[in-house]
């Protein structure tokens, strides 16, 4: 179940309560399917942990990702080195592999963050519509818990006795 299925199920739990009948001398309360509402919200609370261990999924590839940059940067880096080793033996040579070696080593450095900066970016896109769909999708199931409880409070009978107030 993804984050569109919650979605929808917190659709037709909003309609199935706005669209209830109302109960007589009840402004704000209604009644619903208590069966069907209940599976509802199982079917919600269900597909919550899927989104969580999706961000959990996101944020492993993202340290995946940063360390297979890492990796690359540092065999460029060695690659350099060892082709600046090579060119040594003439003077002219050597100062032309310096000057490659570094530029090198800053490409590779420049890619490796910018590699890291794409993919934090990303992933903290990634984790920010995570975290705002679970919010939303949170909000919408303590608004609908809040009108539930209304809605069962409304069905106690009042006492009859003026003592037992």
């Amino acid at each position: 179940m993804d984050n569109i299925d919650v979605m929808e199920r917190l659709d037709a739990l909003f309609a199935m309560i706005s669209e209830a009948w109302g109960v007589p001398l009840g402004n704000d309360k209604c009644i619903i399917e208590r069966e069907k509402a209940l599976k509802l919200i199982t079917d919600i609370k269900a597909a919550l942990p899927t989104s969580i261990s999706e961000a959990k999924r996101l944020v492993a590839a993202r340290d995946e990702f940063i360390g297979n940059a890492k990796r690359e940067a540092e065999a460029m880096r060695k690659s350099a080195e060892e082709k600046a080793r090579i060119l040594v033996d003439e003077q002219e040579i050597s100062r032309v592999a310096r000057i490659k070696s570094a530029e090198m080593i800053s490409s590779a450095e420049n890619k490796a963050a910018e590699i890291r900066r794409i993919a934090g970016e990303y992933v903290d896109t990634l984790m920010r519509q995570s975290e705002e769909t679970l919010a939303a999708s949170l909000g919408a199931i303590r608004e609908k818990r809040s009108n539930f409880r209304g809605v069962q409070e409304a069905r106690r009978p009042a006492p009859s006795n003026p003592k037992e107030l």
